[in-house]
């Protein structure tokens, strides 16, 4: 069986993973290397195990939460949709069960918020995972004269996390934001999309969503 560490071996992916990269701070836009998918493939996994999904289950997780981003070498737009079909020829051309093919494209597919759903459960989990990396730590941009919105609010985000508690199915993002760079609620003018799409994602996996934001409640 195609593991994750056959993934992260593998040349053409991470060339692909690169150069898209690569292409989006050309663009100005956050990390999406491999801080980031290495952790979104860690969140991923973490999740499945934490909530009680067999060991494969959560390999594959971890494989999608790798890939997720290998669409971005083609174009932002639709990013999701051209990494799925990549990552679908990709690990049926390394021999990858069919059926298994199918669930990582279903969820490198979905995991976006302008048009994605958790369809399975390596989406729900990937979705989660994405979108809890929110840190300071993915600004590209040094000049914070010239901060957009985006660069903003992610760089005010001093820590963040993602807990996962299975007695009581519940999964929290905790973030700690230096309100003097971003206000709350410019959190919420960009991201409040993509925490909705947690909560459903949360939900596919049944659990409840959690937002904390410097200890409050705040979904």
């Amino acid at each position: 069986m195609i593991t994750l560490q056959d993934i992260k071996n593998n040349p053409l992916i991470n060339s692909f993973i690169d150069k898209g990269n690569e292409h989006l701070g050309v663009m100005g836009f956050t990390d999406h290397g491999h801080l980031h998918l290495s952790l979104v493939s860690y969140l991923s996994r973490e999740i499945m195990i934490r909530l009680g999904y067999d060991q494969r289950t959560a390999e594959l997780a971890g494989i999608a939460g790798y890939m997720h981003d290998i669409g971005n070498v083609i174009n932002r737009n639709g990013h999701s949709q051209s990494g799925a079909l990549m990552a679908m020829e990709i690990l049926g051309r390394i021999g990858m069960d069919s059926r298994e093919v199918a669930i990582i494209g279903g969820a490198i597919g979905n995991h976006d918020e302008g048009s994605g759903h958790p369809v399975n459960e390596v989406a729900a989990a990937l979705i989660l995972a994405d979108k809890s990396h929110v840190h300071r730590n993915r600004v590209r941009n040094q000049d914070v004269a010239t901060f957009d919105i985006h660069d903003r609010v992610n760089y005010a985000v001093e820590d963040s996390s993602l807990l996962v508690d299975e007695d009581a199915k519940i999964i929290t993002m905790k973030l700690a934001i230096d309100t003097s760079i971003c206000p709350v609620m410019e959190y919420f003018e960009i991201f409040l999309s993509r925490m909705l799409m947690c909560r459903r994602a949360a939900n596919f996996l049944g659990c409840e969503f959690e937002l904390i934001i410097n200890g409050a409640k705040l979904l």
